[in-house]
């Protein structure tokens, strides 16, 4: 798949983009479907096009999907600074009340977890249920371990790697396709889902290596606040999705002392890109999970 793939998910698919400042910071998010709105945050690295297939169930099923590249992804800008999940987490719930919407759902992969417990946790009067899946958070879970073997260390390696300063842009500036492939090879289990060559393309813009590293950099501010987030356990609806071959149970057990009202899911013979892998099983979860009485 292609760049130029993306293209067709356009109006005449149903789905609309729209790029809104918020305070100078453009946001580029796809939307679909008339109803409740529900904020679809992808991680790394990906962008807003992770969620294709879901946004096409939550429209069908009468929900509104907004697809975000948050800062730094995408079609969004790249600010220099404020990759921290608080400052993300800001700045999406200020982009959903310049589209309309003071109370939302919310759904996040990834560092889109991270980010989307951010948001639930630092505005709980706006989002009315929470979707976690395939990640840990750091500051709630605990530090990852370096003395472990090689296969264990799959899923674990970039988090010192990304963090570091200049060295990974020197390395990678000219090789994405080459780095991001490792990723997407190592992290899936049903590659032939995953549209690595949308992302590969994404990520080799300039300035896009830089600011998806940017959120690993911020990755000692984003544990100072989670440290402070977790004194108050969430009280929405909360679900924590893993996937078999990737993080299992790992969002669950993450959020078990951190939301009171919390149902926990793995979902069969899938990879760490759930969302494209196994995307009718996701959505199956997760319209179940928004659609649920109380």
């Amino acid at each position: 798949m292609t760049h130029q793939d993306a293209t067709f998910f356009t109006a005449a698919d149903g789905v609309t983009h729209q790029y809104v400042l918020v305070d100078g910071c453009r946001i580029h998010c796809a939307m679909a479907g008339d109803g409740p709105p529900v904020l679809l945050i992808p991680g790394w690295p990906q962008t807003w096009f992770t969620w294709r297939h879901v946004m096409k169930a939550l429209a069908q099923a009468g929900f509104t999907a907004i697809a975000v590249d948050p800062p730094g992804t995408g079609d969004s800008a790249r600010p220099a600074h404020g990759y921290d999940t608080g400052a993300i987490a800001s700045v999406l719930h200020r982009l959903m009340g310049q589209l309309g919407h003071a109370a939302y759902q919310v759904v996040g992969h990834d560092i889109g977890m991270w980010v989307a417990y951010a948001l639930a946790s630092d505005h709980p009067e706006a989002v009315r249920r929470l979707a976690l899946t395939e990640a840990v958070i750091p500051g709630l879970a605990p530090a990852p371990p370096i003395f472990v073997a090689p296969e264990e260390n799959i899923f674990l390696w970039h988090f010192m790697f990304n963090q570091l300063q200049d060295l990974p842009e020197a390395l990678i500036t000219g090789r994405e396709r080459a780095y991001l492939n490792f990723i997407f090879d190592k992290w899936s289990h049903r590659r032939d889902r995953v549209a690595a060559d949308v992302y590969i393309d994404a990520y080799s813009a300039p300035g896009a290596l830089r600011s998806g590293f940017a959120y690993y950099r911020a990755i000692p501010e984003t544990i100072r606040q989670n440290q402070a987030r977790s004194q108050t356990p969430l009280r929405m609806p909360t679900l924590a999705i893993g996937a078999e071959h990737a993080t299992r149970d790992a969002p669950l057990i993450t959020m078990r002392a951190n939301a009171t009202d919390l149902t926990g899911v793995i979902i069969p013979d899938c990879g760490h890109f759930v969302t494209e892998e196994c995307h009718e099983e996701f959505s199956a979860h997760l319209l179940a999970f928004l659609s649920r009485e109380g």
